[in-house]
C-alpha cells in the first residue's frame, strides 16, 4: 500500500514522513470505560451493540464521558473500500508491542501484515506476516508515560508506523478502538491484563526444559532419549511426539506398530520423571470409516465450502482434510469430547500445530477466505474472512476445555502455533518453524519480548533452531541464551542431526548442561514470575527499559532482557549493549565462569534493591528443590532490598482454596550485618522449617549465611 496514493492523508517528504493532516472522521462516540482505558467507536456501532469480541475476556461498558484533556483520539474513515483508524502519537515516542513479528523490538517506521500464515523460515511476504495475529501496539513517551493502541477486529490487516503515527487498516468492517493511558509502561501491560484476561497459573513441570524433534519414533526411541538425558545428568522434563506417532497421520489415533502402547510409553515417562507432550492438528482426514470424520459429520461440525453445502476440503498431512468449525459452541464441545480417551493415556500435554490453518497446494496456504462459518453464542455467521485470525485461537480453546474435562484435577498445558490476542487465556506459543542461523537466533528475543508486550507470558523459539542444521558453537550460544526464555524446548527438523544436547560434541554438552542447570535454579524465581503473570498480566521476559522508561538509551536494547524486574540477562555475543547502570553480576551453577562455559554463558546481574530466591539443581520438577533455598540479596545504596516466592503444589488447583505459600523478604542494613526479615505474606500452605541460604551480592563480593527458615530474621555478617 502506498501511502502517498490516499486521498485523504498528505505525507511530505522532508525528513523521513511527516504527516500534515489526518483523515477526516473523529469518533462517532467515545467514553471512559475504566482501568485507565476508553472506547472510540466510528460511525455505525453504537456503545450499547458492541459487537461479540474474541480478543476482550468481556464487553466493554462505559462509565461516563471521555475524561476532559483526553491526549489520544484515533480518526476513522473508510478508504477504498477498507477500515482505517489513524493515531497521532507525540514526538519522541517508542511504539512497542504487534505480537509475534520479526524485525527490531523498536517497531518505529515498521508494517506488519495481521493474516496467520504457516511461514517456516519466515520466508513468505519478508517476514511480514507470521502464525499469530496481535492488533496491540504500545507507545512510551519520552517522559516514560505510555499507552495501548487496541483495534479490536479479527479480519486481514495491515499496521503501519511512523514516528508520529499509527496507521491500522483493516479490510473487514468499521470496528471499535480502544486507547489506554498510564503512567507506565508497566500499568499498561496491567491494563491490558484486565481487558484481554491473563494466562492462567501452568503446571510448575512446563517451565523446565522440554525437548522435540520431527519425530521420535518408535515409542522403543522416546525411551532411548529419556534414558539419555537422565545418564548424562542433563535436566529435562519433557519428551514431546511429533505427527509421526500418528496412524497415517490421522488426528486422535497412535501408529499400531510404532506406538502400539501409548499408555506404556507414558507410563515409562512418568515413571522417569517427564512429562509428554503429543500433537493434535486440526484438520481430520476425509475418510469414511475413520471414527473422527464419521463422528464429525454426524454431529456437523465442519466449517462449509464458499459454493456448496458440503464441507471446506484442503490437503494437510494426511491427504484431503476437513476442518472444525471453531465459531459452533457445538463443535467446540464435540472436539473438547475427543480428548478424554486420548488424555486416558497418560499424555500430560497437547500440541496443536498447524492451526492457522495450514493447507498444502494453494497459493496462501491456507483456507479459502469465502469458506462458511455459522457462528454461535454471540458470533455471527460469516465466511473464513473474518474468522481466519481466530480459528487457532478457538481451537486451542476447545481443546484446553476438553484437557482439563478429562483430567480435573491437573492443570492443562497447550502449546499453539497460531494466535490472536488473548490467546494466552488457553495456550503457551513458540515462534514457529525458526532456522538454525545466528540470524534467527538474535531475532529470538525480540520476538519472545514483543509476544510479551503483547499479552502473550509463555514463549520461547526453537532452541537451535528448527529447519537446516546448527554448529556447535551456534547451538552452545542458543541454549546459553534460551535458558532464561519463559518457554525452553529444543526441536529438530526431519532430516536434519538431532539437537539434543549431547549431539554437538563434550564442549557444547557442558555447556548446555550448565544453561540449564542455571534455569533448574531459577525455578522457584520464575514459578513465582508466572503466578505474578497470572493476577495482573505482567510479561515473564521484558524488554531492558522495564527498568527504566524514562532513559532513552535503553529503547532500543534488543540483545539484553529483563527476566521479571530483577534479573537482567546479556548474551555472551551481544555488542555493546545498553543495559542499566550498577547491577551486579551473579554467579548462579558452580563452574559456569570456567572453560568451556566462559566462551558461551549470557552475563546475569542483579537489579540493586532486589532479593531473587533459587532452587537447588534438579534434573526435573518432580524432585524437592527448595531445601535448602538460597536467597540472592543485592542490597541498593542504603542496604535495602525485597523480594518475593510463591509456592505451591505445582499443579491442580488447590492454590485457588489457599493450598499456597507467598513469602516476602525483607533485607536492610544494621552496622556490619545485613538483615533478611522473612515474612508469611499470604496462603495458607504449610511449610516446614528448611534450611536457608543468604547470599548478599554486592560489587565488593559474596557474603554467606545459613539458618532454618521458620519466619523471623536471618543475619549475614558483611
Amino acid at each position: 500500500m502506498n501511502f502517498r496514493s490516499l486521498p485523504s492523508i498528505r505525507c511530505l517528504l522532508a525528513v523521513g514522513c511527516l504527516w500534515a493532516t489526518l483523515p477526516a472522521g473523529a469518533a462517532s462516540f467515545s467514553g471512559e470505560i475504566g482501568d485507565g482505558a476508553a472506547l472510540f467507536l466510528p460511525e455505525g456501532i453504537a456503545p450499547d451493540k458492541l459487537p461479540t469480541s474474541v480478543a476482550l475476556v468481556e464487553t466493554p461498558k462505559v462509565r461516563g464521558p471521555l475524561p476532559a484533556g483526553w491526549p489520544l483520539k484515533p480518526q476513522f474513515s473508510q478508504t477504498e473500500g477498507k477500515s482505517r483508524v489513524t493515531l497521532a502519537v507525540p514526538a519522541g515516542t517508542s511504539l512497542y508491542g504487534e505480537g509475534e513479528v520479526t524485525g527490531p523490538l523498536l517497531r518505529n517506521g515498521t508494517d506488519t501484515v495481521l493474516w496467520n500464515t504457516d511461514n517456516g523460515g519466515y520466508t513468505r511476504d519478508r517476514g511480514r506476516r507470521l502464525y499469530q495475529s496481535h492488533p496491540w501496539i504500545m507507545g512510551v513517551r519520552p517522559d516514560g508515560r505510555a499507552f495501548g493502541f487496541l483495534a479490536d477486529t479479527t479480519f486481514h490487516a495491515e499496521i503501519k508506523t511512523t514516528d508520529v503515527l499509527i496507521d491500522f487498516v483493516s479490510d473487514g468492517p468499521a470496528f471499535p478502538v480502544i486507547i489506554v493511558e498510564q503512567s507506565s509502561p508497566q500499568e499498561v501491560m496491567r491494563s491490558l491484563g484486565k481487558l484481554i484476561g491473563t494466562m492462567p497459573l501452568p503446571p510448575r513441570w512446563a517451565l523446565g526444559y522440554h525437548q522435540c524433534r520431527y519425530s521420535y519414533e518408535p515409542d522403543a526411541r522416546v525411551r532411548q532419549i529419556a534414558d539419555e538425558f537422565r545418564a548424562r545428568r542433563i535436566p529435562c522434563d519433557v519428551i514431546w511426539m511429533d505427527i509421526d506417532y500418528m496412524d497415517g497421520y490421522r488426528i486422535f489415533t497412535f501408529d499400531p506398530k510404532k506406538f502400539p502402547e501409548p499408555a506404556a510409553t507414558n507410563g515409562y515417562l512418568h515413571e522417569h520423571g517427564f512429562h509428554s507432550v503429543w500433537m493434535i492438528d486440526p484438520g481430520a482426514k476425509l475418510e469414511k470409516g475413520y471414527p473422527v470424520f464419521d463422528s464429525g459429520t454426524e454431529n456437523d461440525v465442519w466449517i462449509k465450502a464458499a459454493n456448496g453445502d458440503g464441507p471446506f476440503v484442503g490437503k494437510v498431512w494426511p491427504g484431503e482434510c476437513v476442518f472444525p468449525d471453531f465459531t459452533r459452541p457445538e463443535t467446540r464441545a464435540w472436539w473438547a469430547g475427543l480428548y478424554k480417551d486420548f488424555i486416558g493415556k497418560g499424555v500430560d500435554g497437547v500440541w496443536n500445530d498447524m492451526n492457522e490453518p495450514a493447507v498444502f497446494d494453494v497459493p496462501d496456504a491456507t483456507m479459502d477466505t469465502g469458506a462458511r462459518h455459522r457462528g454461535g453464542d454471540g458470533l455471527p455467521p460469516d465466511t473464513e474472512a473474518r474468522y481466519h485470525n481466530v480459528f487457532g485461537m478457538l481451537e486451542v480453546r476447545a481443546s484446553r476445555e476438553g484437557i482439563q474435562a478429562a483430567n480435573p484435577d491437573k492443570r492443562p498445558f497447550v502449546l499453539s502455533r497460531s494466535g490472536y490476542l488473548g490467546s494466552q487465556r488457553y495456550a503457551a506459543t513458540w515462534t514457529g518453524d525458526d532456522v538454525s542461523s545466528w540470524e534467527h537466533l538474535k531475532v529470538s528475543i525480540p520476538m519472545s519480548l514483543s509476544l510479551g508486550l503483547a499479552g502473550q507470558p509463555m514463549s520461547g523459539p526453537d532452541c537451535g533452531g528448527f529447519q537446516q542444521s546448527a554448529t556447535p558453537e551456534l547451538w552452545a550460544h542458543w541454549v546459553a541464551v534460551d535458558a532464561f526464555f519463559p518457554f525452553c524446548r529444543g526441536h529438530s527438523d526431519k532430516g536434519t542431526p538431532g539437537k539434543e544436547p549431547w549431539m554437538f560434541g563434550e564442549e557444547t554438552e557442558t555447556v548446555a548442561r550448565t544453561a540449564l542447570e542455571r534455569r533448574y535454579r531459577l525455578l522457584p524465581y520464575l514459578y513465582t514470575l508466572f503466578h505474578e503473570s497470572s493476577e495482573d498480566g505482567m510479561p515473564v521476559m521484558r524488554p531492558v527499559f522495564f527498568a527504566d522508561p524514562k532513559d532513552a538509551n535503553l529503547r532500543r536494547e534488543e540483545q539484553a532482557f529483563l527476566v521479571g524486574g530483577d534479573l537482567l540477562v546479556i548474551p555472551k555475543w551481544a555488542k555493546q549493549p545498553q543495559v542499566p547502570e550498577k547491577w551486579v553480576h551473579v554467579t548462579l551453577v558452580e563452574g559456569e565462569d570456567g572453560a568451556p562455559n566462559n566462551e558461551y554463558q549470557a552475563e546475569v546481574r542483579l537489579r540493586p534493591g532486589s532479593v531473587v530466591p533459587l532452587g537447588e539443581i534438579v534434573q526435573n520438577t518432580n524432585a524437592e528443590s527448595f531445601a535448602p533455598l538460597t536467597l540472592l540479596v543485592c542490597p541498593d545504596e542504603k542496604g535495602d532490598a525485597q523480594g518475593m516466592l510463591y509456592e505451591d503444589e505445582g499443579d491442580g488447583y488447590g492454590y485457588r482454596s489457599g493450598d499456597y505459600a507467598l513469602t516476602t523478604y525483607r533485607a536492610h542494613r544494621e552496622g556490619d550485618e545485613e538483615v533478611v526479615a522473612i515474612e508469611r505474606t499470604a496462603g495458607e500452605r504449610k511449610l516446614a522449617g528448611r534450611p536457608t541460604v543468604v547470599r548478599v551480592v554486592t560489587t565488593g563480593g559474596t557474603h554467606e549465611a545459613k539458618a532454618t527458615d521458620g519466619g523471623g530474621t536471618i543475619r549475614v555478617k558483611m
